[in-house]
């Protein structure tokens, strides 16, 4: 009876490694295109100078809408979102954005005093595609509600702000 017990355990214990094998092969066969972004690493190569935004920021999705709010009946409509590939700059890098005089020093100052930082899509390297480089803020109200599961990591803080 043990015998069988231990020729059961090792044949499941084979299935599971099996199992396991099949299912890591599979996942790291992905396929990651513009209609199925399934990955940090995606959006980061798939960012604008993805170079300059891993080194001094980090990359992003950015969303262009418009939205709509009426107050008699309240109402909110918004517009089809237009997404692409972005990057936001943490706030002590912003000298890549002034050495290329894409941002004034005014610009610098009016976005430091709100406590902001720089986000930008198209490239800043003057390839061509001009860059649209906005002073944007760091909303953390709404949290992120992936971080509160059992078990997850979450990031250093250093790395959240910017």
């Amino acid at each position: 009876m043990a015998a069988l017990n231990a020729t059961t355990m090792a044949i499941l214990a084979g299935i599971f490694i099996l199992g396991v094998g099949i299912g890591v092969a599979i996942s790291s066969t992905a396929n990651f295109t513009p209609e199925n972004v399934a990955s940090r690493e995606f959006i980061d190569r798939s960012a604008p100078n993805a170079e300059i935004c891993v080194q001094y920021g980090a990359s992003a999705v950015t969303m262009d809408l418009r939205a709509f709010v009426t107050l008699s009946p309240f109402n909110v409509y918004v517009s089809q979102p237009s997404m692409q590939p972005g990057c936001v700059l943490r706030n002590n890098n912003w000298a890549v954005l002034e050495r290329n005089n894409l941002i004034s020093s005014q610009q610098v100052r009016e976005c430091k005093n709100r406590m902001n930082t720089f986000g930008f899509t198209g490239s800043i390297e003057g390839d061509g595609r001009e860059p649209k480089i906005d002073c944007i803020y760091q909303n953390d109200s709404a949290k992120n509600l992936f971080l509160d599961q059992p078990g997850g990591g979450s990031s250093p803080p250093e790395s959240q702000r910017f």
